[in-house]
């Protein structure tokens, strides 16, 4: 299990600090399965809470995945007291919190400090970005453990936490229950991490993967576009036309190999079928002030993307950081072995204090904060020392989440 790091003090109820702590995948996060059912089931079926306890339950959750791993001394968790070759070039800022300080890169986060929770000490003790982040993807340790350009397949075929909202969740839309985007976080050879799909579940249940480019001017979703000579009639005329040969299909393999295509084909077909569902992938309808507010970044658009989705009544979405062809390949994404400083300043901590604020001021001005809950992670952190080149090397050992929103309570750092 995923381990948050503390002292053995006693709750109450006898259940040591760090055992309550110990839990799987982003269960560590308040987003376990229970907290998403309760904001989805009835009262009848929710689970009994005390009733002095908040009512604010997690009813959507919006993952922001910052592929590479991020250093936590100059996002999260900034080390003013250590000596400069492990405090980094930057200084820590002081928040609206008295007594919580984030590093400087992170200005409008700082001031929305209130509303976020911070686990200093998560830990996967694997130090490979494919094995580790299928731990913080599933909750499962690969095996083996620091295992780089891994693979999904058995025996790693847990299922993403997007899988499981599907398998078990209502859908509230004709949208899937779970959508990743704008790709699959992938390794510099090309190696697709495992923990991004279904796994043992099956493909029936995997969440839409949505490969785009939402800050491209031209962007949209060509698989979720009607044409302009397509009609209804001759749209229901397809559908009919798939219906048919898919039963000839069933009735010729009754294997079940193909379980499952007939109702992810219904599926796209009602998202077709649905003006509302279509809408939610058209980010020109958001003003070009709000657009402005994200960020034109390909991150920045990608998260407004996902708050439009949720709006539309997706459950989870896992927004991964963008990486295109320009990366360097010594240091692509968050996975700064070199030129961490310049590379924070310039284009990895801006877009990301910017989106990630937006989203939180937006959800809160649309009422939709207390039950959206909004995780920003990556599969570890880095090394306490920079290293020659100026950079710091990988370090699962210990390492920073953030939250807001969702029943979170805000203004803490554990």
């Amino acid at each position: 299990m995923l381990s948050i790091l503390g002292n053995q003090s006693r709750l109450c109820d006898g259940i040591s600090r760090r055992e309550m702590l110990r839990v799987g995948g982003l269960g560590a996060f308040g987003l376990s399965l229970p907290l998403l059912s309760q904001g989805l089931q009835s009262q009848a079926m929710a689970s009994p809470v005390n009733a002095s306890a908040s009512t604010k339950r997690a009813k959507s959750c919006i993952v922001l995945f910052l592929m590479g791993g991020p250093p936590q001394h100059s996002t999260w968790d900034p080390k003013p007291d250590a000596p400069k070759e492990v405090r980094g070039e930057f200084a820590p800022t002081s928040t609206v919190v008295p007594g919580i300080q984030y590093c400087e890169l992170l200005p409008r986060m700082s001031q929305l400090a209130d509303r976020v929770a911070v686990l200093r000490a998560v830990s996967s003790q694997d130090n490979a970005h494919s094995s580790s982040g299928y731990y913080m993807m599933t909750g499962q340790p690969h095996a083996p453990m620091n295992f780089e350009n891994a693979n999904p397949g058995f025996p790693n075929d847990y299922p993403n936490l997007g899988s499981i909202v599907r398998k078990l969740m209502p859908e509230r839309s004709s949208l899937p229950a779970s959508i990743r985007l704008p790709h699959r976080i992938f390794n510099t050879d090309g190696s697709v991490w495992p923990g991004q799909d279904a796994g043992f579940l099956g493909r029936s249940v995997e969440p839409w993967l949505l490969n785009c480019q939402p800050a491209d001017a031209s962007f949209r979703i060509d698989e979720l576009t009607l044409n302009a000579d397509i009609s209804d009639n001759r749209l229901a005329h397809r559908r009919s036309l798939l219906q048919h040969v898919n039963q000839h299909l069933d009735a010729a393999d009754r294997t079940g190999s193909r379980n499952g295509y007939g109702r992810l084909a219904e599926q796209a077909f009602d998202v077709l079928n649905s003006s509302e569902s279509r809408q939610a992938f058209q980010l020109d309808r958001e003003s070009p002030q709000m657009r402005d507010r994200y960020g034109r970044t390909q991150f920045g658009q990608s998260v407004l993307l996902g708050r439009r989705l949720v709006e539309a009544g997706v459950s989870l979405v896992q927004v991964n950081w963008f990486r295109g062809p320009e990366e360097p390949s010594d240091a692509p994404c968050w996975d700064s072995h070199a030129r961490e400083a310049q590379r924070l300043k310039t284009v990895l901590a801006p877009p990301a204090d910017q989106a990630m604020a937006s989203l939180i001021e937006d959800l809160e001005q649309r009422g939709m904060l207390d039950d959206t809950l909004v995780v920003c992670m990556a599969e570890f952190g880095r090394t306490p020392r920079i290293n020659g080149a100026g950079g710091r090397d990988h370090w699962g050992h210990v390492y920073s989440v953030a939250l807001a929103g969702g029943g979170i309570k805000g203004g803490v750092v554990h």
